[in-house]
């Protein structure tokens, strides 16, 4: 029998998020396009693999069954294509790299080590969390916590940044002196889910409102325009400094806080040695690098 395998990764999107509508907005699909092949795998299959109703959709007995084989079937057909790929010269690998962090000088080393590679770079923001699992990237480079699960992964700590507190140039702490936490006592700080940011709730200033909380779609910009606005303040990664560019912005340094991690993500099973040659440079050449152990 031949599966496509496309229409297999199209049931497993599906199944994890038990809605056909939700499915294709992550595939990128119109959703009657999505219904048709998931009819066509069925049909392949010879089996029925969803419940379809008006509360949503759930596995059949059949589609629970099928459900961990066919993400054995994916990572299995993935593990052959980098094989493949690997035993071909030059090697090449994608860089993948969060919000925050500048790569630039660890692409270069690695650049200048493997001169016959071909190592890429892609900027990644904090929703889009599949694209190593996907194979769109090889590696990534991020800030703890990480916003998505780990499992079939390979974590390594690389090292800890120090945190800033990051208001409006006009607030009473932008002077230029480290701060402490206590400081900091009549702000409710919350933390910024799946990121190292810690956001502090809007309050009024003078006559204005107090705008509503950062939501979860707003854009980094927008965040720092409620900061320069004085209606809020931020604890950041110290290595993140694209709030230092605008001059309606202060940072200093706050005393009393856990640090952040940086860590590299990369698939457990992937044997490519351009990998290990990544994490050697970017201990030693991320800025604020302090080597730390694999956890």
């Amino acid at each position: 029998m031949d599966v496509d395998l496309r229409l297999v990764r199209y049931f497993t999107v599906v199944a994890e998020h038990g809605n056909f509508g939700r499915a294709a907005t992550r595939l990128h699909l119109a959703q009657p396009s999505l219904s048709r092949q998931i009819q066509r795998l069925e049909a392949q299959l010879g089996v029925r693999l969803f419940d379809r109703s008006p509360q949503g959709t759930s596995l059949t007995d059949a589609g629970q069954a099928f459900l961990p084989r066919a993400r054995i079937l994916l990572h299995e057909a993935e593990q052959a294509a980098r094989t493949a790929r690997a035993a071909v010269q030059p090697r090449t690998i994608t860089v993948g790299y969060a919000e925050g962090l500048v790569i630039t000088a660890c692409v270069q080393e690695l650049r200048r080590r493997h001169p016959d590679g071909r190592i890429r770079t892609r900027h990644l923001d904090w929703r889009d969390t599949h694209a190593l699992a996907e194979g769109r990237v090889d590696a990534l480079l991020a800030y703890r916590p990480l916003p998505f699960p780990t499992d079939g992964l390979r974590v390594t700590k690389l090292h800890e940044e120090s945190r800033v507190l990051v208001m409006s140039a006009g607030h009473q702490l932008a002077n230029g002196k480290p701060v402490s936490l206590r400081a900091l006592s009549d702000e409710e700080l919350v933390a910024c889910v799946s990121t190292p940011v810690l956001w502090s709730t809007p309050k009024p200033v003078g006559d204005r409102p107090a705008p509503p909380p950062p939501a979860t779609d707003d854009s980094y910009e927008d965040k720092l325009e409620a900061i320069a606005t004085g209606h809020c303040v931020a604890i950041f990664p110290a290595g993140d400094r694209r709030a230092a560019a605008r001059e309606d912005i202060a940072m200093v340094p706050v005393i009393d806080i856990a640090p952040c991690e940086v860590v590299l993500v990369t698939r457990a099973d992937d044997p490519d040695p351009l990998l290990g040659s990544l994490e050697d440079v970017a201990r030693t050449l991320l800025p604020g690098s302090v080597p730390s152990p694999v956890v």
